[in-house]
């Protein structure tokens, strides 16, 4: 009997709906919309920030077995996403350190001998310029992780609006028809306003409380992640420091 009880539930569903008026099945079409758009957002979200985390992990293991050689690494021989469309913050992040490190280091040559074997090196303010654009292209990689979070916190606040709509509005086509007087020839308007009043309410529940548990469970992902970006950037201008930067003297 068990195994029966969704099919009866999605059956409950489907009768409440068929026995609303036509603005009582427009509230029970945007509540499904709702739902579709809100559970897909999350099953993608959810797929995006563990493949993420999967890459930028493996991606940080590479880098920590060659930072000998930090700045001569191909992207190329370095761990990539799967898909294209998945982000790979990681990888932007010490795309702009190498970069940024190389091309402090050639505005420094004047300083350098004309040695070939001798390094260049980096100043303590040069040092607060590349810490400073992996500030940036963090946080910038961590907007792009959260984009489009709105829906989710929306359909938190949404979902229970349209149900309440529904209820109220079953309960008004309820009174309306028990005025008319004519209660057994508007049995069937009546039941079908009950339905309306109690079913909307409980699906805006079922897509508001999947939804609220899901928007928090992303947030608390993101910042995490966020200060794993935090820790992959000090391990880097860590790197960096050790051996380009130039020691001071005073």
């Amino acid at each position: 009997m068990l195994p029966q009880l969704p099919i009866a539930s999605m059956m409950t569903f489907v009768r409440a709906y068929w026995q609303a008026d036509f603005f009582g099945k427009l509230i029970f079409l945007a509540l499904f919309a709702l739902s579709i758009i809100c559970w897909f957002f999350l099953i993608h979200k959810v797929y995006l920030i563990h493949q993420v985390r999967k890459c930028s992990r493996e991606f940080q293991s590479s880098i920590e077995s060659q930072k000998d050689a930090i700045l001569s690494l191909a992207l190329e021989s370095l761990p990539k996403v799967k898909n294209r469309e998945i982000p790979h913050p990681f990888a932007h992040i010490y795309l702009t350190l190498k970069e940024k490190t190389v091309e402090l280091l050639d505005k420094n040559v004047f300083f350098a001998q004309k040695n070939l074997d001798q390094k260049n090196y980096l100043s303590r303010t040069d040092m607060e310029l590349v810490d400073s654009h992996l500030q940036s292209i963090s946080s910038k990689q961590r907007a792009n992780l959260e984009k489009n979070f709105f829906i989710l916190s929306t359909t938190v606040t949404l979902a229970p609006f349209l149900g309440l709509l529904g209820t109220v509005w079953g309960i008004l086509i309820t009174f309306s028809e028990l005025q008319k007087g004519g209660f057994m020839g508007s049995n069937a308007a009546v039941l079908g306003g009950l339905s309306t009043a109690l079913t909307t309410t409980v699906l805006g529940l079922l897509i508001a409380i999947p939804a609220l548990i899901a928007y928090n469970y992303l947030k608390n992902a993101s910042r995490h992640y966020f200060s794993e970006m935090h820790d992959f950037s000090h391990l880097l201008l860590s790197t960096i420091e050790l051996q380009y930067r130039k020691v001071d003297l005073n």
